[in-house]
């Protein structure tokens, strides 16, 4: 067993479930987030408007999704396990967002003037009614990540060998 692993596993995993339990809280790490959600905006502006409202919960995502593949690529699956945890968060902070597209009552970055993202998006494609199905979804798959991130850290705090997924 890896000590440094396994502490580190501890707390990652005891950080991200008290996570869970008060997602609907502002944490620290939703300040990283925010910043990155803003940035997707502007990424994806020069795909058009359904990409450009998207691109701020998909770039959130999808930026840590990079570094844990970049992790697996090198082979650290340790530290591509622990990013992991970090895709799972940024699930659930989307999954909060996409439920409240129809109550629109989250304090949004430009103020009451600003487009909510998500009840353009699901006005746009006809889901706005599913509103809670979609953002149990989101959630659900924050969830599993988050689980599938502690299976990972703590196997590869008590393996010697790197497990390769194929």
């Amino acid at each position: 067993m890896n000590k440094t692993r396994f502490i580190t596993t501890l707390v990652a995993t005891a950080y991200f479930l008290y996570y869970c339990l008060t997602y609907t809280d502002w944490h620290f790490i939703d300040n990283v987030n925010l910043i990155i959600h803003e940035a997707g905006h502007i990424i994806f502006l020069p795909f058009g408007e359904f990409l450009h409202i998207l691109g701020g919960s998909l770039w959130q995502v999808l930026l840590p999704l990079m570094f844990s593949f970049y992790f697996y690529q090198r082979r650290e699956y340790f530290s591509a396990s622990l990013v992991l945890f970090w895709v799972g968060q940024n699930l659930i902070n989307v999954s909060v967002y996409a439920s409240d597209s129809i109550a629109m009552q989250l304090p949004l970055l430009g103020g009451d003037s600003t487009t909510h993202d998500w009840n353009a998006l699901l006005q746009m494609t006809g889901l706005l009614r599913y509103t809670s199905v979609i953002g149990s979804a989101i959630f659900s798959a924050g969830i599993f990540v988050i689980f599938c991130a502690i299976c990972f850290s703590f196997y590869y705090s008590f393996s010697k060998e790197e497990l390769i997924i194929k």
